[in-house]
C-alpha cells in the first residue's frame, strides 16, 4: 500500500499524451478531444508522428523531444509497446502513468502476469505509478482534468468514485448527470496491476476535497492493504460500495455447506468484510448516489432505525411506513407528552399516531412546529416529511419555510415532495439547504435505512469489546505438533482423537473419550468413564462412520458395549470390505437434555483468510439453513454480533420453558476457534458438529479438522490480529514488574483513568498547549482500537489496586502507508518519572520501528520540554529547531543498526 507519487497523478501540472492522433476512432483521439475540452490549465504534450498538431496543439515525434518531463503520461499505444515506453519515461523522471491502450483482453493469464512483471520492472514501482491497464482514464473535475475516454464528463463535487469496471462509468456519468451530482474523481482502475484500490482509499481518505468514497466493486486481490486502507479511510468519511454478486450466490446455493462451505457464500463474505471496515455496502446506483449524498450532509449520528413520518395524505404515509418495515426499520412510538404538544400545533386536527397524517393544506410552519416537537421525542431517531401537492397550497412556500427554519437543526430530517416536474423546484430548495430530499417515500426510507445500516457499521468498528469471561491461554505447542505429525504422515484429515485434543488444548470443552484398539478394551473404557457411552468405528477408509452402521448410541452398560462392538464389526465387514478396522472411540454421552444444538465452522479463504460460520447445528443444519458468518480475528463484541445475525439467537435468549444459554461461553469458544486459525495456518477446515450450549455452558463431542501444508502460500489473514509476540515483562528501577504490550481495545476504561493521573502540564506537553480532559468514547477508540499494520501503541501495564489491570505510560507510532516515516508520541503516568518507564517505552518503539523496515522515526515536541528532548538525544535522534510552527522536530535514522 503506498500513496507515494499519487499526487503527480491525481494533481498533475503537466501531461504528455503518448499515441494521440487526430483519428477518431482511437483512442488517442478520444483522450485528447477530453484533455483539451475539459480545460485543463496545465501544458498538454501530445507525442505522435502521424500528424503535425492534434487538437489544435503541436505535437512532439518522442518522449526525448519533449520540452519540460511531463508529470503524467497517459499512453494509448497498444500494451506491447508499453514496457519499452514506460522505461524511456521513467528514465527521464516522469511519476505517473495511465495506460489506456488496448491488447489486455487477448491476453492469455501467462502473458498478463508476465507483462505485469515487465511493466512494473521498467517502471521501477513505485517511483514511477501505474493506472491501469484496461483503464478507461480518470477525472478530476475540480481542476478541469478530464484524462479519460468516457463519453461524458463529470461535474465538479464532494464525491469520489472508483471503478473496477471500465463499462460501468459511462452508465453512472450518465446518471449523476441527470441527477445534478458532482464528482471530486472519477477513478477506473483497470486491471489493478499497481495502483490498486488500498492506495486510492489511503490517497482519497485525506483528500480535503473528497466527502464521501464509492466503490464498485467485482473481486479484491489483496485483502489485507484493502481492509487496512478502508478502516482507515472510514473513520475520516462515508465508504460506500456496490459488488455484484447475488446472482453468483444463487448458482452456487445448492452446494452443500460442508463439503464447499465458502462456494455458495462469497457474496456474504464481501458483506462481511465491507461491515467490519465501517463501509456501507449497497444493492443500486440511485441507492449508492442517494446514500452517498444522505451521509454527506449528516449533521449527527442517527441513533437507530426508528422513523418518525409527517405526511399531508393517507395513502402516502402507509406507503412510507409500509418500505420502513420492509426493510427492517420500525415506526417511532411517539410518547404522550409528544401527542400533547402535536394535539396544539394542529388543534386535534391530525391522526395522533405515527405517521403523522395532517391536512392537505397544512401550511408550512405548522410542518416546521411539527417537525421541532418529533425531533425532541427520545423514541424518534429521524424525521422523514413527505409532502403531497395539492390545489390550494404552495409546495414550494412550504419547502422554503422548512428549509429556513432547519437550518439549525442537528438531527436527521429527510424530505420527499412527490411528483416529477411539479416538485422539482421544491426539491432544489432543499438541496441547497443541505437537506436530503427523495423524489419518492420509498426512495426517502431507503436512505434512511443505509444510514442505520452505515450507523452500525460505524459503532462495530469502534465498539469497546468486553473483556474475556475468563482467562484464556491455549496450549498452541500440543495442538500445532499434532497438526504437524498429521502432515509429516501424508495425512489431510486428523482423526478424531486428534482433532479433540487440539479442541481441548484451546481450552474447548469436549466430551470424555477414550480410543480402543479391541471390543474388550471398550468394554474396559465404557466401564472407567462411566455409562452410558456411544461407540464408534475407528478407520482411515471410513470418514463417515454413520453411513456404514459403525455408531451406536446409548449403551447402557459394560455388557451392551461388548454386544454393540461384536454387532458392529460384522455389519461394517460387510459393507466395507477393503476398510481396516483400527478399532473404536468410546465416548461418554455428551447428550444435554433441552440444549441447542449449535455448529461451528471455519475455513480458510484464499482472499480473506480464516471465516468463522455459525448457527443452528445437529442433522437439520443444511435443512434449516440457518448461518451467519465472520472474519478472523474476533473478539467478545464481534462474536456477539456473529451470534445476533442468527435466527437461532432468539431461542438462546430463553425462552418461557427454557433458561438463557451462556452466550459468554458461547463466544468465547468462537474467539477460541479463530484464535486456532490465527496460530495454526496450517489448519484449513474445521466442522464443530454437534455443539451443544445451554445455561452451563458449551460442550463439543468432536470436530473434523482438514490440515495441509502451506509455506509461504498460508492464506494470510485480512485484518492482522494481535501481535502477542510483541509482549514483554520488564522490571522498573523501583522494583516492579510491568508488562509492555500492544494496547488492545479492552484497554479503553483504564486509558480514562491513566489519563485522569497525567498532570496538567505533562497533557500541556503531549498536546503541544492544549490541557484536553474531555475525552470521550470516539477520542479513546482511536486510542485503543488501532491497526497494527499502520500504527502501533504499545502500553506498560500492571496490576494496580484491587487487582485490576492499570495503564502506566504509553508510546504510538502512525506510519506511512508506503513505511517510510513513522511518527512517534509518548506520555507516562506523572507519578511514574524517574523510574525509566519513559526509556524502556522508547527502547521498545525504536526496536519495533526499525524490525518493521521503517525509514525515519520523527516527532515533534516543545521548546520547553527539554525532558524529551533529552530522552530523543539519548536514543540517537537528531534535534533541530522548527521556528516555523514554534516546535522541536526529532528524527532518527532507523534503516542502519
Amino acid at each position: 500500500m503506498s500513496v507515494i507519487n499519487l499526487e503527480y497523478l491525481f494533481q498533475p501540472r503537466s501531461i504528455a499524451v503518448i499515441g494521440a492522433t487526430n483519428d477518431p476512432s482511437n483512442a488517442g483521439y478520444i483522450l485528447m478531444r477530453n484533455l483539451m475540452g475539459g480545460g485543463f490549465l496545465g501544458p498538454v504534450m501530445p507525442v505522435s508522428t502521424d500528424a503535425e498538431a492534434i487538437s489544435g496543439v503541436l505535437t512532439y515525434n518522442d518522449v526525448e523531444d519533449l520540452p519540460k518531463v511531463p508529470d503524467l503520461a497517459v499512453i494509448c499505444r497498444p500494451l506491447s509497446e508499453c514496457t519499452q515506453l514506460l522505461a524511456r519515461l521513467s528514465e527521464i523522471g516522469v511519476k505517473a502513468a495511465a495506460l489506456i491502450g488496448p491488447g489486455f483482453s487477448a491476453m492469455s493469464e501467462n502473458e498478463k502476469n508476465k507483462l505485469r512483471r515487465e511493466l512494473l520492472q521498467a517502471a521501477r514501482s513505485p517511483h514511477m505509478r501505474i493506472l491501469g491497464p484496461k483503464s478507461l482514464g480518470f477525472m478530476v473535475p475540480t481542476i478541469n482534468l478530464n484524462a479519460s475516454l468516457a463519453p461524458l464528463p463529470a461535474k465538479p463535487g464532494k464525491i469520489a468514485f472508483v471503478s473496477q469496471s471500465d463499462s460501468f462509468i459511462p452508465t453512472v456519468l450518465d446518471w449523476a448527470l441527470t441527477n445534478d451530482i458532482g464528482f471530486s474523481h472519477v477513478i477506473s482502475l483497470g486491471r489493478r496491476i499497481d495502483l490498486s484500490f488500498a492506495d486510492v482509499l489511503d490517497y482519497l481518505g485525506s483528500d480535503a476535497q473528497t466527502r464521501s468514497i464509492l466503490l464498485y466493486i467485482e473481486s479484491i486481490n489483496d485483502a489485507r492493504e484493502f481492509m487496512s486502507a478502508a478502516r482507515a479511510a472510514s473513520r475520516n468519511k462515508p465508504v460506500l460500495a456496490i459488488r455484484p454478486g447475488q446472482s453468483l450466490q444463487h448458482v452456487t446455493h445448492e452446494l452443500s455447506m460442508l463439503d464447499n462451505p465458502m462456494a455458495a457464500r462469497m457474496d456474504e463474505v464481501y458483506d462481511v468484510a465491507f461491515r467490519r471496515a465501517g463501509m456501507l455496502r449497497v444493492q443500486t446506483i440511485d441507492g449508492l448516489f442517494d446514500a452517498a449524498q444522505t451521509l454527506a450532509s449528516l449533521r449527527q449520528p442517527v441513533r437507530g432505525n426508528r422513523l418518525a413520518i409527517i405526511v399531508n395524505g393517507t395513502s402516502a404515509g402507509l406507503t412510507a411506513a409500509d418500505g420502513l418495515i420492509r426493510r427492517g426499520g420500525s415506526l417511532s412510538e411517539i410518547s404522550e407528552e409528544t401527542v400533547s404538544k402535536l394535539d396544539e400545533v394542529f388543534e386535534g386536527e391530525w391522526s395522533r399516531s405515527n405517521p403523522v397524517t395532517i391536512s392537505y393544506n397544512t401550511p408550512g410552519q405548522k410542518y416546521l412546529d411539527a417537525l421541532k416537537v418529533l425531533i425532541k421525542d427520545k423514541e424518534v431517531d429521524a424525521v422523514l416529511v413527505v409532502h403531497v401537492p395539492f390545489a390550494g397550497i404552495s409546495s414550494i412556500d412550504v419547502a422554503e419555510v422548512l428549509a429556513k427554519g432547519l437550518k439549525r437543526v442537528r438531527r436527521m430530517v429527510l424530505t420527499s415532495w412527490l411528483g416529477s416536474d411539479m416538485s422539482r423546484k421544491s426539491r432544489r430548495v432543499f438541496s441547497q439547504a443541505g437537506i436530503p430530499t427523495y423524489e419518492s417515500a420509498d426512495q426517502a426510507v431507503r436512505a434512511f435505512m443505509y444510514m442505520a445500516e452505515y450507523q452500525r457499521n460505524q459503532e462495530l468498528l469502534t465498539e469497546t469489546p468486553d473483556s474475556l469471561p475468563t482467562d484464556f491461554f491455549p496450549d498452541t505447542t500440543t495442538a500445532r505438533d499434532i497438526v504437524h505429525m498429521a502432515i509429516a504422515g501424508g495425512r489431510e484429515n486428523l482423526t478424531e482423537p486428534e482433532a479433540r485434543k487440539v479442541l481441548a488444548a484451546y481450552g474447548l470443552p469436549v466430551v470424555e473419550t477414550r480410543v480402543a484398539v479391541s471390543a474388550r478394551e471398550a468394554v474396559i473404557a465404557a466401564d472407567e468413564i462411566g455409562c452410558p457411552v456411544a461407540l464408534k468405528i475407528r478407520s482411515p477408509q471410513i470418514s463417515q462412520p454413520y453411513d456404514v452402521g459403525g455408531v451406536v448410541l446409548d449403551l447402557e452398560s459394560p455388557e451392551k458395549v461388548w454386544e454393540a462392538a461384536a454387532t458392529m464389526l460384522t455389519r461394517v465387514n460387510r459393507q466395507r470390505p477393503d476398510a481396516y478396522i483400527e478399532g473404536f472411540t468410546v465416548q461418554k454421552m455428551g447428550r444435554r437434555l433441552g440444549a441447542h444444538e449449535l455448529f461451528i465452522s471455519a475455513l480458510a479463504d484464499t482472499t480473506f483468510g480464516p471465516i468463522i460460520h455459525f448457527g443452528h447445528g445437529g442433522m437439520t443444519r443444511e435443512v434449516v439453513r440457518d448461518q451467519a458468518i465472520a472474519m478472523v480475528p474476533l473478539n467478545m463484541s464481534l462474536a456477539r454480533e456473529l451470534v445476533g445475525r442468527t435466527r437461532i439467537a432468539r431461542l438462546l435468549s430463553g425462552t418461557p420453558t427454557q433458561p438463557p444459554a451462556d452466550i459468554d461461553d458461547l463466544c468465547l469458544t468462537l474467539i477460541q476457534v479463530s484464535q486456532l486459525f490465527i496460530d495454526i495456518p496450517q489448519i484449513v477446515h474445521l466442522d464443530i458438529n454437534p455443539l451443544y450450549v445451554d445455561e452451563t455452558g458449551v460442550l463439543a463431542l468432536g470436530a473434523r479438522i482438514r490440515v495441509a501444508e502451506c509455506g509461504s502460500d498460508c492464506p494470510q489473514l485480512a485484518i492482522r490480529p494481535y501481535p502477542r509476540e510483541l509482549e514483554e515483562c520488564v522490571v522498573l528501577k523501583d522494583g516492579r514488574q510491568v508488562t509492555l504490550r500492544p494496547i488492545r481495545p479492552e484497554d479503553e476504561p483504564a486509558h480514562y483513568e491513566f489519563l485522569s493521573r497525567v498532570s496538567d502540564e505533562d497533557m500541556r506537553m503531549r498536546f503541544f498547549g492544549v490541557v484536553r480532559r474531555d475525552f470521550d468514547h470516539k477520542d479513546m477508540s482511536r486510542f485503543t482500537q488501532i491497526n497494527y499494520d499502520r500504527e502501533m501503541a504499545f502500553i506498560a501495564t500492571a496490576t494496580g489496586d484491587g487487582g485490576r489491570p492499570e495503564t502506566l505510560g504509553v508510546v504510538r507510532t502512525s506510519t506511512r502507508p508506503d513505511n517510510s516515516e513513522a511518527e512517534f508520541a509518548i506520555v507516562v503516568r506523572s507519578d511514574l518519572k524517574g523510574t525509566g518507564l519513559g526509556s524502556m517505552l522508547f527502547h521498545k518503539i525504536i526496536r519495533y520501528t526499525r524490525e518493521r523496515g521503517t525509514h525515519w522515526l520523527v516527532g515533534q515536541t516543545l521548546f520547553e520540554n527539554k525532558a524529551m528532548q533529552g530522552l530523543a538525544r539519548k536514543f540517537g535522534f537528531e534535534i533541530s529547531e522548527n521556528y516555523d510552527e514554534d516546535l522541536v522536530d526529532m528524527k532518527l535514522d532507523c534503516s542502519g543498526d
